[in-house]
């Protein structure tokens, strides 16, 4: 497994791979030093990722795998399906997999998401829009569904 960071602005990515293959996404404080090699497969990682924050990229070709429960599995492809600027609530994601009383576990299923972004957890929110629940924390959900609103210009991206 490798381990590699991405920041944008107050963001810091954690972001591990294995065999070309995106294994996890976290939020995390600080950088801590973790030198290695990064092979193409991260590069595009790392590209597809920045585009996104440029406001320039709105779906990912990054070959993933999630590991899960058949719920959470239901959960994370409706997820993959919210497109790029729209939200669902929770409610609304629990109806989509056929189970219109599972509004909770939805927020669980996404609690457990290990690829948030590239599996959009965060366009998921609470009733009438209010913003609930995130790994990242609400700021961090707030300024992912800001710039895919285009609400704001982003000027600061760094890779590391």
């Amino acid at each position: 497994m490798n381990v590699f960071f991405f920041e944008f602005e107050n963001i810091i990515l954690e972001i591990s791979t294995e065999n070309d293959k995106l294994r996890g996404i976290n939020f995390v404080n600080s950088i801590y030093d973790k030198k290695g090699f990064i092979n193409k497969f991260e590069l595009k990682v790392l590209k597809e990722l920045k585009e996104y924050f440029e406001g320039k990229r709105k779906k990912f070709s990054i070959n993933y795998e999630l590991q899960g429960t058949e719920f959470q599995k239901k959960v994370w492809k409706v997820l993959e399906n919210i497109p790029y600027g729209e939200n669902l609530t929770y409610g609304e994601v629990a109806e989509k997999i056929g189970n219109s009383k599972a509004s909770r576990a939805v927020g669980m299923a996404c609690n457990k998401n290990k690829i948030p972004i590239i599996v959009p957890c965060h366009r998921v929110v609470g009733k009438n829009g209010k913003l609930v629940g995130f790994a990242g924390g609400l700021a961090v959900k707030e300024t992912l569904l800001t710039l895919e609103k285009g609400e704001k210009e982003n000027e600061r991206i760094r890779q590391v």
